[in-house]
């Protein structure tokens, strides 16, 4: 059996410039791509370090959008994403055990196709599947 992959850390902050700035004296040569949700209510900057994105995100909403409905308020490390290659698969494998997504998803996401698990009782972290888009292609 292949080990899973981490596709991403998900990270809110209040303010994302002063975040990109901190993120970007840590991980100086990490590329930086940003992205706007307006209908989860984020906007996304990710940095490519050379084993693991991390992906910060800020609340654009006023507490009424999807992302925040699904992730929290609390700014800090929220997420651990996992890259699939077949999100429908593991999301039938994972209701064979009594997981069930979240409301709302699978959905696209920053990244590809996603689905986001209920929050974990024993870590706080909320775990998010994601089948990455192919390389070049940002759909």
């Amino acid at each position: 059996m292949t080990p899973p992959r981490i596709d991403h850390i998900g990270i809110v902050v209040d303010e994302l410039e002063s975040s990109i700035a901190s993120f970007a004296r840590m991980l100086p040569g990490a590329p930086l791509t940003r992205r706007s949700l307006p209908d989860a209510g984020l906007e996304v900057a990710t940095f490519a370090a050379a084993n693991v994105v991390v992906e910060l995100l800020q609340y654009t909403d006023d507490g009424d959008g999807l992302g925040r409905a699904v992730m929290g308020s609390a700014p800090g490390v929220n997420h651990l994403s996992l890259a699939v290659d077949d999100l429908d698969a593991a999301l039938d494998a994972l209701r064979a055990q009594g997981v069930e997504p979240s409301p709302g998803f699978p959905r696209r996401g920053a990244h590809g196709r996603i689905a986001f698990l209920p929050r974990d009782a024993g870590t706080g972290l909320l775990f998010e599947l994601c089948e990455p888009d192919p390389p070049g292609d940002a759909s």
